[in-house]
């Protein structure tokens, strides 16, 4: 698996004025912790489709999801893809003590993120209680996303499904100031497939029947919840 990206030169005053440093990691970084840290790292741009980070792959650095989007996935033998989640500006990704990475990252078109070697990075959290905190609150966050994600796919209906996607990416997008009438869904209907343990054609039935019921509508690159209290019932699993 080809993994390419072009690479920027280290500039804390990009990191200063960084859109989303206020939930990224160093959200827990005074100016000066922050100018140390740009100092380890460099920034690392990949157009769509390239990977960030391949199965298996020894790991040697963490990243910081600057802008643009990416799907965390893990092929299994057979070669079927389970995309396990999708990062969003701020995620902090390769946070595993493990030697090789468990999980790919693809870029969903155009992509920045901030590179930093394991290595260097374990040595600047040292002695710094509130980064640690940081990393921890993260962390929890993606597990309790991976519990309820385990639930998602056992436990739920077609419609259930979907209707939980389009509930937990709106509320994501929303942590990040990404609110808006309509929904984007940058990534394709094969990858919510790959994402909740459906068929694509069941993803689009699903889509439509919601469409027709009057509970969403689609547009190109997204949906509006016309009625974004029905979606949270079936979220639910309320009937």
């Amino acid at each position: 698996m080809k993994i390419s990206g072009s690479r920027e030169g280290t500039h804390w005053q990009s990191c200063h004025d960084c859109t989303a440093r206020g939930f990224a990691i160093c959200a827990a970084l005074n100016n000066t912790e922050l100018r140390e840290l740009a100092q380890l790292s460099r920034h690392v741009r990949f157009e769509s489709g390239a990977t960030v980070f391949a199965q298996a792959n020894i790991a040697t650095s963490f990243f910081s999801v600057h802008k643009g989007i990416l799907r965390i996935y893990k092929l299994l033998p057979d070669s079927r893809r389970q995309i396990v989640s999708f990062a969003l500006p701020g995620d902090f990704l390769g946070l595993s003590t493990l030697p090789r990475h468990e999980f790919s990252a693809d870029a969903i078109g155009r992509v920045a993120l901030c590179q930093v070697a394991k290595e260097s990075f374990a040595t600047f959290s040292e002695n710094r209680p509130r980064l640690l905190c940081r990393m921890m609150e993260l962390a929890g966050r993606e597990l309790a996303r991976a519990q309820e994600h385990i639930v998602l796919l056992g436990r739920r209906s077609a419609e259930e499904k979907i209707a939980s996607f389009l509930i937990g990416w709106r509320d994501r997008l929303n942590g990040i100031g990404r609110d808006g009438e309509i929904l984007t869904l940058p990534m394709k209907r094969l990858d919510i497939a790959d994402h909740l343990g459906l068929t694509i054609e069941t993803v689009s039935r699903t889509f439509s029947k919601l469409e027709r019921g009057g509970v969403i509508q689609i547009f190109a690159g997204g949906v509006v919840l016309l009625d974004a209290a029905r979606v949270e019932s079936l979220s639910a699993g309320v009937s």
